[in-house]
């Protein structure tokens, strides 16, 4: 059984910033499905929990007045991937949301928690990284903004300070209008696994050349990243085999790779190679472009 010493289960935000001012101990559960299988597994124990569940709105995804999307923070995978905003916007996050878990976790599992758990296989990260996706924090303090970039500190660890909340994701138009876009997870298994490399693209082009790249990595190094030196190096080029092949392996060159008991440092090199010309490939297809062989 799980080891739970109590529970609270506020209805607003304000109700849940209060519990958390009165007992710091409290530790914020959205889906549950990572916190309960620590739980599970032994590695926390005689937990106080703060459940976010009945917060009514915090999973509501819409387009504000300037044509930014709003994503609530407790939105599940599956409301993701169903939604028409995302599927009609912000198609490659639908692809992320899809592939997380199996039916049972993504009817669960929310973005916020998959954010907040800050684990670099994470399989929304990756593609909030190349929508500049930017965090809404509220907090007893007051609200702040928070660029996606800039939240994860290390394995496991993002900035979130004592009492805060993530209520909303913000991706503004200027991120997504006219983007085409892919999401790629390799994984040992075709199903219910963790990533062992997880690539977003998105792109635009121009008279056939590349006018916006953007590329982003997970478990390729201790946090999901961009990979700016490949980005700076595809704006501006024709979009051909070779550039896209080049692209993949300046990619190589923005990410750290390293050994695990997952796979060797030089297999993730080469997977990152490999996959982030395939899924640039793949998004220029998508944007009405040629196949390029």
């Amino acid at each position: 059984m799980f080891d739970i010493v109590n529970i609270e289960k506020p209805e607003t935000v304000e109700d849940a910033l209060k519990m958390l001012s009165r007992n710091p101990n409290l530790k914020i559960i959205a889906g549950g499905t990572d916190v309960l299988i620590r739980m599970h597994n032994g590695t926390i124990s005689g937990v106080e929990l703060l459940s976010l569940r009945s917060i009514a709105g915090l999973n509501e995804i819409r387009i504000l007045d300037d044509g930014t999307i709003s994503i609530g923070a407790m939105a599940t995978f599956a409301e993701i991937f169903r939604n028409e905003i995302i599927n009609g916007h912000l198609p490659v996050l639908s692809e992320a949301a899809v592939s997380v878990g199996g039916p049972q976790i993504r009817n669960m599992a929310t973005i916020g928690g998959n954010i907040c758990n800050g684990a670099v296989s994470a399989d929304s990260a990756t593609t909030l990284l190349v929508y500049d996706a930017a965090l809404k924090l509220i907090s007893n303090e007051g609200t702040r903004t928070v660029q996606i970039r800039d939240f994860y500190a290390g394995p496991g660890r993002v900035n979130l300070l004592p009492g805060e909340i993530l209520t909303e994701i913000l991706i503004s138009k200027d991120s997504y209008h006219e983007a085409t876009g892919c999401y790629i997870k390799h994984s040992s298994r075709k199903a219910m696994d963790i990533a062992m490399l997880g690539v977003s693209v998105i792109c635009r082009a121009e008279a056939g050349r590349f006018s916006d790249v953007r590329i982003a990595l997970g478990v390729a190094a201790p946090i999901p990243i961009r990979c700016n030196e490949a980005e700076n190096y595809a704006i501006g080029r024709d979009i051909t085999a070779e550039t896209l092949k080049e692209i993949g392996k300046h990619a190589v060159k923005s990410s750290k790779a390293r050994d695990s008991w997952r796979a060797s440092k030089a297999y993730r090199e080469h997977l990152i190679e490999i996959l982030v010309s395939r899924a640039l490939k793949e998004a220029v297809i998508r944007g009405g472009g040629v196949n390029i062989e």
